[in-house]
């Protein structure tokens, strides 16, 4: 999988945007996936150490057992490492990280009110 592909397979959401905040030369290209609804990131897409990674939100206990069973998944470059992992995007199953973009999405989607 490429870089945009990946950003491909992140705006399958309505809400989802990817924007480029970054003004330095360093950051400039890494993509934050955002959501269009209330500005929170879901995702950031970079290459690291000369491979594809995404961090993505993750609940501290999934983030844990993740890390443990999974090489390629590891504490979140330059983020909170208890809510956000990185992922070695050509190691992980396609599956797996579908349902890790997924649960990110969903973490940091705007809250319902329940009343």
């Amino acid at each position: 999988m490429n870089k945009n592909e990946l950003i491909k397979q992140c705006l399958k959401f309505e809400d989802a945007a990817e924007t480029y905040p970054f003004k330095d030369k360093t950051y400039e290209e890494y993509a934050v996936l955002r959501h269009k609804s209330n500005g929170k990131w879901f995702g950031l897409v970079f290459y690291f150490n000369g491979k594809l990674c995404i961090n993505l939100k993750c609940n501290p206990v999934d983030s844990a057992i993740l890390r443990d069973e999974y090489k390629f998944i590891t504490p979140a470059w330059h983020m909170n490492k208890t809510h956000w992992i990185m992922v070695d995007v050509n190691k992980s199953p396609k599956d797996l990280l579908d349902a890790l973009i997924d649960g990110s999405f969903t973490l940091t989607a705007r809250k319902t009110k329940t009343k």
